[in-house]
């Protein structure tokens, strides 16, 4: 009888994980469930974005409320990105997961039932602290979970995003044969309470608290266990606890932020922050309003228009998958300077086209935005900052990176009607592209990629003084 492999610390967990060259069986199950939150995230956006045309009718909404309610989200998350790392490091993964849930039925419940404006606004609120937590664990849970060689898959919760979208617009068109009239937006964003639910029902059954994170609290016999159950390696606790605790990193909470903006985490943290930064705004500004914009190319028509951004969003599907290929071929960093300098050049052609061209073309355009988007730094933001840092930082990691992203969602969700109201939809365009311009220069400038480099953050050897990881050499082309 082979001998069971022994855990003495977080190292030998990773190692165990990243033996494996594939996902099956439970753990398959659960990486799907973990998924199903950003599909909830992305699901919850969606259905505020499909029914805003027929909400403002209904609540006669000024352009000022709209940028208010649609804003109110992305807004919350800048606080609850690292909140939730900060939960997710201190208690573990999978309660902040659930906690999330719990706020996405309340949020959508408030909002589908409202009477009025301010308790719309109230339930996007409860939305918000969802989507904060939910994100910033969710990625960091997805890397501890994943196998090296299949970390490429990280980039596919941008398909799972652009699916959500597009399931929702589905079933708003559904509502919409169902003559539900000006209604049809508290159906959709209702039937988020309903997905969240299911996940919060199936989440708390069938989660399983990540071994990497037990372990960087010296339960190695729990991380053992969870190791047994997600991916079935037998392995025990090992008996030299004193060696191990002499590698430990320091406990990490939000008054040791301060690590992420230190030796080599510094440009790792630039990096992904600017990428988040640059696809968040960009997206929410753009890619968000597909229904307005839809609006505007096919006429006044909520069927003609949904359509139009189904069709859209199957261009993010196709990038969201693509990214992962991409982002394994050519690494995270190039494939989002890539991404960027697609979306800039998209972004300057809609600007100077825009209203000017016949729809073919007019339809073109917005497609490309989203295809070259997902396909980039859509998806690699998130995946950079999960890869980037050791166990015990990566869920503060996350959410710090999420917290800025969310910047660029407020300012894109907020700017883009003001500046659209002022000087036109299509010089509105010509003034975005400048976001897709700094993020490819960005890019080009830190040269650091996950993806190209042979060093473990959770290799304990490679630790400084100050727990941050040293500045040993990597592969060729990263630095």
């Amino acid at each position: 009888m082979a001998q069971r492999p022994s855990v003495n610390g977080v190292a030998d967990v990773v190692a165990l994980i990243d033996g494996l060259t594939k996902i099956t069986g439970r753990a398959r199950v659960i990486w799907y469930l973990v998924f199903g939150g950003l599909f909830l995230d992305a699901y919850s956006n969606a259905a505020l974005s499909a029914g805003l045309s027929p909400m403002t009718a209904q609540m006669s909404l000024s352009s000022t409320q709209i940028s208010v309610l649609t804003a109110t989200a992305p807004a919350l998350a800048i606080v609850f990105n690292p909140v939730g790392g900060w939960l997710a490091t201190r208690f573990g993964r999978v309660p902040p997961l659930l906690l999330a849930k719990v706020f996405a039925v309340a949020g959508a419940l408030l909002a589908a039932f409202a009477g009025d404006f301010t308790t719309v606004w109230l339930g996007r609120v409860l939305v918000g602290v969802a989507y904060g937590i939910d994100f910033a664990v969710a990625m960091a849970l997805l890397a501890e979970y994943t196998p090296a060689s299949l970390r490429g898959r990280l980039n596919l919760w941008q398909a799972v995003w652009y699916i959500a979208a597009t399931s929702n617009l589905a079933l708003a068109l559904v509502f919409f044969h169902f003559d539900v009239g000006a209604d049809i937006w508290r159906w959709s964003v209702g039937s988020a309470g309903v997905v969240a639910a299911a996940l919060l029902a199936s989440q708390s059954l069938l989660l399983v608290e990540s071994p990497a994170w037990l372990a960087t609290k010296g339960r190695l016999s729990d991380a053992a266990d969870s190791l047994h159950r997600i991916f079935g390696i037998e392995a025990v606790a090992g008996t030299a606890a004193a060696a191990d605790a002499e590698h430990r990193a320091p406990e990490i909470g939000m008054r040791q932020a301060g690590i992420l903006f230190r030796g080599a985490y510094l440009r790792r943290t630039a990096l992904s922050s600017v990428i988040s930064l640059g696809q968040s705004m960009q997206y929410f500004a753009v890619g968000w309003y597909l229904p307005v914009i839809s609006l505007a190319i096919f006429g006044e028509s909520f069927e003609k228009a949904t359509v139009g951004s189904m069709v859209f969003n199957a261009f993010g599907i196709v990038g969201g998958f693509g990214s992962a290929y991409l982002g394994r071929r050519l690494g995270l960093r190039i494939s989002s300077a890539a991404g960027f300098a697609g979306v800039f050049v998209v972004l300057v052609a809609m600007g100077l086209t825009f209203g000017r061209v016949p729809t073919a073309v007019g339809f073109v355009l917005p497609a490309l935005f989203i295809l070259c988007h997902s396909a980039g730094p859509g998806a690699n933001g998130k995946s950079i900052a999960a890869l980037s840092y050791r166990s015990d930082v990566r869920a503060l990691g996350t959410g710090v990176t999420g917290m800025v992203g969310s910047f660029g969602s407020v300012a894109g969700l907020y700017l883009f009607p003001q500046i659209k109201d002022a000087i036109g939809l299509d010089h509105t365009f010509l003034v975005l592209s400048a976001v897709p311009l700094l993020g490819l220069l960005t890019c080009l400038l830190i040269k650091w990629d996950p993806t190209r480099t042979t060093e473990s953050p959770d290799e304990p050897a490679r630790r400084t003084a100050d727990g941050g990881p040293s500045q040993a050499p990597v592969a060729a082309g990263t630095r």
